[in-house]
């Protein structure tokens, strides 16, 4: 049992580390407070050959593993979540599906600008009535000689203001319920298409988070994605290997915590002595050290499994809801320790709290996430 990195792994890790503290941290408060998205940064990132990391060179990708990907997005959501979401979504939703599903044609046509940074990637699921459940989809594509006419919604879809094309999933017989889904590249510049970016969120304000409003758009045939009626399955398996990257995102987010915490706890002098020789405070860092650790080395795992060709959904569920709410823990006690500059936004650790929240949530809740772990064990 081999749990070293490989060279080429570690050099990702920290070529992207030093990028991700010189180049994004000192952005972050500002990101966050302004709600600007960071385009600079992602062209930097563009230029760094990250944005095709997981992907074969063939596709204009840098030909790396889920292993080097999911290090990569622990170090830039560690200095900015809004930014690592945003590279999550691109990869993790974006391009994922069209290398996954895509023919030969659409993966030279999509994938190769996506891999390039040309465009962000974005994915197209979740619905107003169609969140948790996503086999309830209400938009339908019907096909009307040689072109597929699209009507409905979709609602928080990451991305979609700065891309060129969205895959989304649509009803395409709806006698057969989650069995009659199917997956679509849909261009953004498609007439009848309309995308709104207008949402107040409590955190990632960096992210652009849209809605997406389709009145008989029409595109053509061949932009199916996959095979007619299994979009169901299609986007189970792309949800799988988001939901190890949204662990590799949280382990980021906590890693800022305990940076925050540490260095805060060492300069705060009280009673005579910084308060990391309390205990009340030391057995707190303590803990957020060992749960980091944990759920690093799980998410690493589940990347390693993907990458092997191996089983990897419950490693999956499993990490992602570890960590998410590790996170959220993570960031309850940095403030705690921070006391009340804890809650000013003088300092970061009230921001990781608002961005750590999302993982909980996005990408399948903790409640799906514990669902899918009960069904592998047979409940």
């Amino acid at each position: 049992m081999d749990f070293d990195l490989t060279r080429d792994q570690q050099l990702i890790r920290e070529v992207v580390r030093d990028f991700a503290q010189k180049e994004i941290l000192p952005r972050a408060k500002e990101i966050d407070r302004s709600g600007q998205f960071p385009l600079d940064i992602i062209k930097k990132l563009a230029r760094m050959d990250l944005m095709g990391l997981p992907f074969p060179e063939e596709y204009g990708g840098a030909g790396g593993d889920y292993v080097s990907y999911c290090l990569a997005l622990e170090e830039i959501t560690r200095a900015c979540a809004s930014t690592g979401l945003t590279y999550e979504a691109h990869i993790s939703l974006g391009c994922m599906p069209i290398y996954l599903f895509g023919t030969a044609e659409q993966k030279q046509k999509y994938l190769v600008p996506l891999c390039r940074g040309e465009c962000l990637g974005a994915f197209g699921l979740t619905e107003p009535n169609a969140g948790s459940d996503a086999g309830g989809t209400q938009t339908t594509a019907v096909l009307r000689g040689d072109e597929w006419v699209i009507n409905g919604s979709k609602c928080f879809i990451t991305n979609a203001s700065y891309a060129r094309f969205v895959t989304i999933t649509a009803v395409t017989d709806r006698t057969r319920g989650k069995n009659g889904i199917s997956a679509f590249i849909v261009p953004t510049d498609a007439s009848g298409l309309t995308i709104k970016a207008g949402y107040e969120k409590l955190g990632m304000s960096g992210s652009n988070t849209t809605e997406l409003f389709f009145d008989d758009v029409r595109i053509p045939k061949e932009n199916l994605l996959g095979q007619l009626n299994q979009g169901f399955k299609q986007f189970l398996q792309v949800l799988d290997g988001g939901r190890i990257a949204i662990g590799a995102m949280a382990v980021g987010i906590a890693q800022a915590c305990l940076d925050a915490a540490l260095n805060y706890a060492r300069q705060r002098i009280q009673f005579g002595q910084s308060i990391s020789k309390f205990q009340a405070v030391s057995f707190k860092l303590a803990d957020m050290a060992t749960n980091i650790e944990v759920a690093r080395n799980m998410y690493l795992k589940a990347a390693w499994l993907k990458d092997q060709g191996r089983p990897y959904t419950k490693e999956a569920a499993m990490i992602k809801v570890f960590a998410s709410e590790m996170a959220t823990r993570a960031a309850l006690d940095a403030i705690q320790i921070h006391g009340g500059y804890g809650y000013m936004k003088e300092f970061p650790v009230e921001r990781h709290l608002r961005d750590a929240k999302l993982l909980e949530i996005g990408e399948g809740t903790s409640e799906i996430q514990r669902l899918v772990i009960a069904r592998t064990l047979g409940c």
